[in-house]
């Protein structure tokens, strides 16, 4: 009697072989999907620099013809998984800024959001954070269009609050801008899962020059409150 081949294993992600009842569509949209998930992957393992075709297509499971039917080139998917990802990050930050009751309430849990998405997607904090200034110009530039729009929701909560209490429209943007250097540096040094542990000292810092010091200290450490016209004695 021979003996018996070993069945072949396939990853949970990878679509059945042969003859199968799925769409074209959905077998697209699902080697798409895994491409991108193998691009995010392989740039924190190689970075994005060294990575090649070849180590996607192995770890994406799919064919070189597969991967050039859907991308033109490592570029061109590395710019498609990055908008995956960034899509599903503004996702959340828009929900919890719908519905906070307070620009307090908005910055905490804005920053809190943010912070957790990166420490429970440690390799999302890579790729969009580290990995993206190695991807050129266009990854930079896209990545500075997802800061303004985080300045941009922070300018408009602030809205909420008396005129007398709004700096200028750039110290959003600058406070933004030195945030991303924090969490940059902490998952340059591996420790992505203690960004959360940060969220007081960077909710103060953003609040700061809105309700004056005693107010973002208090904030920052404590539930948001909702206030009368968002009034903040200081």
């Amino acid at each position: 009697m021979s003996p018996k081949r070993p069945q072949r294993t396939r990853a949970s992600h990878q679509l059945p072989p042969g003859r199968h009842k799925l769409t074209r569509s959905y077998v697209e949209e699902n080697q798409r999907k895994r491409i991108m998930d193998a691009i995010v992957d392989v740039s924190g393992l190689a970075g994005y620099s060294a990575m090649s075709v070849e180590e996607i297509i192995c770890t994406a499971g799919v064919s070189r013809r597969t991967f050039y039917d859907h991308f033109r080139s490592k570029e061109e998917a590395f710019l498609a998984a990055m908008d995956m990802v960034t899509d599903e990050l503004v996702r959340r930050l828009r929900e919890t800024s719908d519905t906070a009751e307070s620009f307090p309430a908005a910055v905490r849990d804005g920053l809190g959001t943010f912070l957790q998405f990166l420490a429970d997607e440690p390799r999302y904090a890579d790729f969009l954070i580290v990995e993206v200034l190695a991807a050129g110009p266009e990854a930079i530039s896209r990545r500075n269009k997802v800061m303004d729009g985080f300045a941009l929701l922070v300018r408009r909560g602030a809205e909420r609050l008396p005129a007398a209490r709004r700096p200028p429209d750039l110290a959003a943007e600058t406070i933004i801008g030195g945030i991303y250097e924090v969490v940059f540096s902490r998952v340059l040094q591996g420790q992505t899962s203690e960004l959360p542990k940060l969220l007081p000292d960077l909710a103060y810092s953003l609040m700061q020059p809105y309700l004056g010091h005693e107010a973002a200290r208090r904030e920052s450490v404590e539930p948001p409150r909702l206030l009368a016209k968002d009034a903040v004695a200081v």
